[in-house]
């Protein structure tokens, strides 16, 4: 059996993204997510917020830096990298989200959080966008527009 490291998270952004490269010009953003969760205390719930660090690559870092600003919610799906280094020579260690995924949900703090924006993004009429880093090279031909409905998609034989 394989280890499984995979981690799908919804939260608002405690900051606008950075955006940087390396010296080779790959870029990276960093940014922070706060995730709530509602506990109860004695006889009141009280909001326990835990904030992650997530990282991510590539030209969805680009794309993504003029919409991930402060208070915006994002889902992210990624996995957890343990970072480790010295300083003063006190071996330290952070844990960092590296996204392969972030989906632009809803608006900032005023929208309330009860779905998408109405004003910003994504503009009016236009679809929701969701950025993944590409997956190996693109297939080289493309097939025809396939005719009917979604029986269309299944085989004939089906070894079950």
């Amino acid at each position: 059996m394989s280890d499984v490291n995979h981690v799908i998270l919804i939260g608002r952004l405690t900051r606008d993204a950075e955006l940087k490269y390396t010296a080779g010009g790959y870029p990276i953003s960093n940014f922070a997510i706060a995730v709530n969760r509602r506990k109860k205390s004695g006889d009141q719930w009280v909001d326990e917020v835990s904030y992650f660090d997530i990282t991510l690559f590539g030209k969805s870092a680009e794309a993504l830096k003029q919409y991930l600003v402060k208070g915006k919610q994002v889902a992210v799906e990624g996995e957890l990298r343990q970072d480790r280094w010295e300083q003063d020579g006190q071996p330290r260690s952070k844990v960092v989200i590296v996204a392969n995924n972030v989906q632009l949900l809803g608006g900032g703090q005023s929208t309330g959080g009860s779905g998408p924006a109405q004003s910003g993004y994504p503009p009016q009429g236009a679809p929701a966008q969701r950025y993944s880093p590409p997956q190996g090279d693109p297939p080289q031909t493309q097939d025809p527009p396939r005719q009917g409905g979604y029986e269309d998609d299944f085989e004939d034989d089906i070894p079950f």
